[in-house]
């Protein structure tokens, strides 16, 4: 969310999205210092989440070393040293994204390292599974976690496709399914995977990202599932319930943290910021959105 617009925060409420987990990712070059993550990561628990409540939006995240940037050894270092400060702050979920992208011998050793601090901190965690070579590195990513000592159904193994979900669920894990306009996983084949394997353990991610993405993709998902036949049931498995109940053990995450949220006030201020420039703020009277059940 941090590469969106407030278009896209209107938008995602207007469409009924009530929520955002939004892990910690890649920047589209890599940080060179270990400021830059402190930075991002502060952000991540702070001015997104102001930003999110701006519009109606419940913000969470999850906290990790990316398995691209794994690979600079030094300067992941220090950044392992950073991440126990940032994975006990409120609305962290998750350790992650964390895992392979070239499945270097950095990239294990950090994979391996971040397993064990969620262990340490009884947290879940998000598996970025590798664009590359992908049911080799998804298989990989479930034997280290065993190896570990982790309960799958602690982890979610995102970014599946055909070729991975059966291993996944075969195993015990979540199997997350990004959703992109026109590559990876759209939303049709993701209703398919859905007939073919049911709802259990399967949760619809929207791409979100700096790149081509569409932050609508779970709603427009839902759609075509609907369309397609598929139960409500499944559809509010797939689309909402599951990701509550596996990042919901975190104790950070709750239904009724937007069953009952505040009411919108633009003229709040984060560190003296607001997230207008000049327009009128929204300022919703608690009485009326009590009434409407939002």
């Amino acid at each position: 969310m941090v590469s969106r617009t407030t278009n896209d925060y209107e938008a995602m409420k207007k469409a009924g999205i009530v929520a955002v987990i939004e892990p910690a990712f890649w920047l589209g070059q890599p940080r060179t210092t270990v400021g830059s993550f402190q930075d991002y990561f502060s952000t991540l628990v702070g001015w997104e989440r102001f930003r999110a409540k701006q519009f109606g939006i419940k913000h969470y995240c999850t906290i990790g070393l990316n398995s691209k940037e794994a690979n600079n050894v030094a300067l992941a270092e220090e950044v392992m040293e950073l991440l126990p400060l940032y994975a006990g702050k409120e609305g962290v979920v998750a350790i992650g994204e964390i895992g392979y992208d070239d499945q270097t011998e950095a990239e294990d050793r950090f994979f391996r390292a971040q397993l064990e601090l969620a262990k340490e901190m009884n947290l879940p965690v998000m598996i970025h599974t590798p664009h590359r070579d992908k049911r080799k590195g998804t298989l990989r990513s479930m034997a280290v976690c065993e190896e570990h000592g982790m309960d799958p159904t602690m982890v979610v193994v995102d970014h599946n496709n055909e070729e991975t979900v059966k291993d996944v669920l075969d195993r015990g894990y979540w199997a997350g399914f990004t959703i992109y306009p026109h590559s990876k996983m759209d939303s049709t084949r993701m209703a398919v995977v859905v007939e073919q394997y049911g709802p259990e353990r399967i949760i619809v991610d929207s791409s979100a990202d700096w790149g081509v993405s569409d932050p609508l993709a779970v709603p427009k998902t839902a759609q075509i599932m609907r369309d397609r036949g598929i139960s409500e049931e499944h559809i509010r498995m797939t689309c909402y319930r599951n990701a509550l109940d596996i990042y919901g053990k975190s104790g950070q995450i709750k239904e009724s943290d937007w069953l009952s949220r505040a009411p919108i006030n633009q003229t709040e201020l984060h560190d003296g910021n607001s997230v207008l420039r000049g327009q009128t703020p929204l300022v919703e009277d608690a009485a009326s959105l009590k009434s409407n059940g939002n």
